[in-house]
């Protein structure tokens, strides 16, 4: 992976100066504004519209600028956001907890299962996952130091995502999740917009170190994006339960301008996985790049 890392920053040098400048003093003095600018004008190679944003990523930073409710914070806490969502579709799409923990040393290894999965609250991506197939195997050490590097990620310090800077960081356990079919855990990521569900992608592959991502619009017809993963080289069905989970995505998105609420389908059963507000930071784009301000024109900016 590493290596992957390595190669990936040399071939896409916007990316490189990006990631170290991120990690400069320099960079954390600057206001939200100036350096949301500063990354998006090294991302795009032009200047950012925060006057009248007209494309998807645009608006994404004027909505990190302008739209902070602080209810917010608690839904882009992987651990609390379970009680909200709760509240809105009921208890039956949330994965169990298995414990919660302060830090990594204070994990209750005697009481967990044979399976199960370790999260921080408030890391993107999979930084802060650690799956665990059987526990007699299980590399105890390796997987508290990875836990210890993410509660030391600054989510907010790298997108100014403010929702993130003031989650209280902690560690918890889930249920194993796998779909028999595939015998891996495929995510659908609904784009919502004020509860109307526009498009989705799939992530597959992640167990193979190469995730894919496939859109798809909401009636299930497969777009032409690309967007920092390439597609799959073979056709993903529709789910069964497709509608069921574009019912649970609109209820939960809304009166949000934009977010994207991600879904697991695990044996025609339908979880929650989390809530994203800032889709890739607002800083990846989009190709063919018309599809930028197709995303764009689905966000209905609240007024100030």
């Amino acid at each position: 992976m590493k290596w992957k890392r390595l190669y990936n920053a040399l071939t896409h040098p916007s990316d490189l100066i990006a990631y170290l400048i991120l990690r400069t003093r320099w960079a954390e003095r600057m206001s939200d504004e100036r350096f949301l600018r500063m990354i998006y004008y090294i991302k795009f190679h032009k200047p950012l519209n925060l006057r009248n944003p007209q494309t998807f990523n645009e608006k994404l930073q004027w909505l990190k600028l302008n739209d902070r409710k602080p209810e917010y914070t608690l839904m882009v806490d992987k651990y609390k956001v379970k009680g909200y969502v709760a509240n809105i579709i009921g208890d039956k799409y949330i994965i169990p907890t298995l414990g919660v923990w302060n830090r990594p040393e204070d994990i209750d290894w005697d009481k967990l299962p044979n399976q199960f999965v370790l999260k921080t609250n408030h890391d993107g991506g999979n930084y802060g996952v650690v799956v665990c197939k059987d526990k007699i195997a299980f590399d105890k050490k390796k997987a508290i130091k990875r836990l210890h590097a993410s509660l030391g990620r600054n989510v907010y310090k790298f997108g100014r995502e403010w929702p993130y800077k003031n989650v209280e960081r902690i560690v918890f356990a889930e249920q194993y999740l796998e779909d028999d079919s595939s015998n891996e855990l495929p995510d659908y990521k609904f784009f919502c917009f004020d509860g109307e569900i526009k498009a989705l992608f799939i992530a597959t592959e992640r167990q193979s170190g190469d995730v894919k991502f496939d859109y798809f619009d909401a009636d299930f017809n497969h777009l032409d994006i690309v967007q920092h993963h390439p597609m799959s080289d073979r056709t993903i069905p529709k789910p069964d339960n497709f509608e069921e989970m574009k019912e649970i995505a609109s209820k939960l998105s809304k009166g949000i301008p934009h977010v994207r609420v991600d879904l697991y389908d695990v044996n025609g059963k339908v979880y929650f996985g989390e809530m994203t507000f800032f889709h890739h930071g607002g800083m990846f784009p989009f190709h063919p790049s018309h599809w930028d301000k197709d995303f764009g024109d689905w966000i209905k900016l609240p007024i100030k």
